[in-house]
């Protein structure tokens, strides 16, 4: 059921796509730890650099990630290997279905979600990853206290989140009603975000905690 496993390794493990195995790998040890899920092939964090980044610098946390793009999984295992972080998860499989079938309620500190595909035809605007009932199975799945960060480069991607968001019980955007933050520190600048900016386009980070029970 997996596969690039690496022998010496606690989590360093890979789920065949279509092949979930909640008791072996949904991260039953006990620590803080958190989903991060990229989604758009422009930017770097398609080939996990994100991932890369954090598992590098909090080796504390179990790191968990959700990737479609086959080639990308396969690159980041490597990295991930060549860092020897054995401390991450990776899932090639859909980011919805890894939710609700491997992960308990209440048991992620962060949800992270850079990028997703913005589907900006209007028409396709409905395959939008962030939508409510994403949004309410990302509550059920967050710790008290637990923090959601989404990073978008397409304004009208970053409005539907607010709508969604801004709108869903047990989360608050921590910057008020449609609200953003920069960038933090944990989130790396990718290269067609760097070129983006200087070509005068924005991006939206956008940051929720966690509320209530």
């Amino acid at each position: 059921m997996i596969y690039g496993v690496d022998a010496g390794s606690k989590f360093l493990k890979i789920v065949r796509q279509g092949a979930l195995c909640p008791d072996e790998c949904a991260g039953q040890d006990e620590g803080t730890r958190f989903i991060e899920h990229n989604g758009n092939p422009r930017h770097d964090n398609h080939n996990g650099e994100a991932l890369r980044y954090s598992a590098a610098r909090d080796p504390g946390r179990d790191h968990i990630g959700i990737e479609v793009h086959a080639p990308g999984v396969g690159r980041l295992l490597n990295a991930l290997a060549e860092d020897g972080s054995d401390h991450v998860r990776l899932y090639h499989h859909d980011a919805v279905e890894v939710l609700e079938n491997e992960v308990a309620d209440a048991s992620l500190d962060e949800v992270r979600i850079y990028f997703p595909d913005p589907w900006h035809k209007k028409r396709h605007n409905k395959r939008r990853l962030v939508n409510p009932d994403f949004a309410a199975l990302l509550v059920r799945k967050l710790a008290p206290d637990g923090r959601l960060h989404l990073a978008t480069d397409w304004q009208d991607y970053a409005e539907q989140m607010w709508d969604v968001l801004d709108a869903t019980p047990g989360i608050a955007n921590r910057a008020g009603p449609r609200g953003q933050v920069p960038r933090p520190d944990w989130r790396p600048q990718t290269h067609f975000e760097s070129r983006g900016q200087r070509l005068g386009y924005g991006v939206w980070d956008l940051l929720y905690d966690r509320t209530g029970n």
